[in-house]
């Protein structure tokens, strides 16, 4: 019975462990990526696509501009578990304001907004 409890356990902890990896494999990258800014200036009015690949961060945005200026941003394919925050819609928020991605990222969640930004840039500036 006590060989079962420690079979039991090690699997566990081994599946414990890859979760954490898998969670955490490209945060350090990730938080490092630059952004580069927009300048909509020469931006005729549409929608934009932008996506950004990078591990779990992967995106997909559809950025809508008029006159100039950015006047929405939808999820084409969003970052997978990101629909259980709030980080998209704050992230949208800033840049809409701003006008630029040049703006602070989410608290605790600074990896998936660069995720979006980077996508966002993408969109404006190919």
């Amino acid at each position: 019975m006590k060989k079962v409890f420690l079979i039991v356990g090690g699997v566990i902890l081994i599946a414990l462990a890859a979760l954490f990896f898998g969670v955490t494999n490209g945060l350090s990258e990730g938080a490092k990526v630059p952004l580069d800014g927009i300048d909509l200036t020469g931006v005729a009015d549409g929608a934009y696509t932008g996506a950004y690949d990078f591990k779990r961060w992967s995106n997909t945005l559809v950025v809508h501009v008029e006159g100039h200026a950015i006047t929405g941003i939808d999820v084409e394919k969003n970052v997978p578990g990101a629909e259980i925050t709030d980080c998209f819609d704050e992230v949208c928020r800033r840049v809409i304001e701003a006008q630029d991605t040049l703006v602070d990222t989410v608290s605790g969640a600074t990896v998936t907004s660069k995720a979006y930004l980077k996508a966002i840039e993408n969109a404006i500036n190919r």
